[in-house]
């Protein structure tokens, strides 16, 4: 069983670039289809804290009930959040990646970087063919 966690959307490119720099690592991660199968309440309590976000950090708003549920209200407690989330798992911005580094919401996929218990094994390009890693494995410079 693998150590890195992706909680996935294959939709999403930013999810599918994720992936493949995790697989690029040469780590074959445990994907979990979150849409399918949510993270329980306290994963994700626990994936916020080790990412250092907060829970509205994490709440998605486009393509999502965000608005007809009203959780634009800032008085809304992280608990009214949390639930939201359990209902509609849509809300959940995507993608999370753990691993024995820490945890982060990977926007942009490259963050997912800075947690890789691996380097890159060559050269890598998200979908959109902007270049990310070097053939030598190494992070390109913007």
């Amino acid at each position: 069983m693998s150590d890195v966690t992706i909680y996935h959307n294959p939709k999403c490119g930013t999810s599918r670039n994720t992936l493949a720099m995790i697989r690029n690592a040469g780590i074959e991660p445990n994907v979990v289809l979150y849409l399918e199968t949510p993270p329980s309440r306290a994963t994700l309590q626990a994936l916020l804290k080790q990412a250092g976000i907060g829970v509205r950090d994490a709440l998605r708003e486009k393509g999502t009930p965000y608005q007809e549920l009203g959780l634009d209200d800032a008085s809304l407690s992280d608990d009214a959040l949390l639930d939201a989330i359990e209902q509609h798992p849509i809300l959940l911005n995507r993608p999370f990646v753990s691993t024995p580094l820490g945890a982060r919401l990977c926007r942009p996929s490259e963050l997912v970087l800075d947690i890789l218990p691996a380097p890159q094994q060559g050269a890598f390009a998200k979908e959109d063919g902007e270049a990310v890693i070097d053939a030598q494995g190494k992070r390109i410079q913007k």
